[in-house]
């Protein structure tokens, strides 16, 4: 894990892989809870008899929003930001969804800091990622997200 506790620890990080997280199994006891606090009961995530004969992958997936909501988790795993008031998710860009996770699929989160601009003290960081399934060539999706950090001093 790496530790950032100012602006200028982060700037040495600019174009450099920032880690990975460990590997997260999506079950579907997960799927549902999301299904159930999303109100996306669709079939492919939630039916487990009826994807058995009329899915393409035989299972239940994950919802590609619920691969996205793992990113602040494991996001925690591969950098400590230290010395904060405030952190805030800023937006997300270019994102591309690859491929489904099937459930039990192991997931991990891989990032590099792709740029990093200071906004009179607010720290725009601009994180490219990427989501990894285990024994997969393809990731769940792809993309950059933005995070706005606010240091103490």
């Amino acid at each position: 894990m790496i530790v950032i506790n100012s602006f200028s620890e982060f700037e040495e990080q600019i174009g450099k892989e920032l880690g990975v997280s460990s590997w997260h199994t999506i079950t579907q006891e997960q799927i549902n809870k999301f299904a159930d606090a999303t109100l996306d009961h669709q079939w492919i995530h939630t039916d487990t008899e009826r994807v058995k004969t009329e899915s393409p992958f035989k299972t239940t997936i994950a919802h590609g929003y619920l691969t996205l909501s793992l990113i602040p988790y494991l996001w925690k795993e591969i950098v400590e930001i230290r010395n904060l008031k405030m952190e805030i998710n800023y937006g997300i860009e270019n994102l591309r969804f690859a491929q489904p996770a099937l459930v039990d699929s192991r997931v991990r989160l891989k990032v590099k800091l792709a740029g990093l601009l200071n906004l009179r003290g607010v720290i725009k960081a601009t994180m490219a990622i990427e989501l990894e399934i285990e024994d997969q060539k393809k990731p769940a999706f792809t993309g950059e997200v933005v995070f706005l950090y606010h240091f103490t001093s």
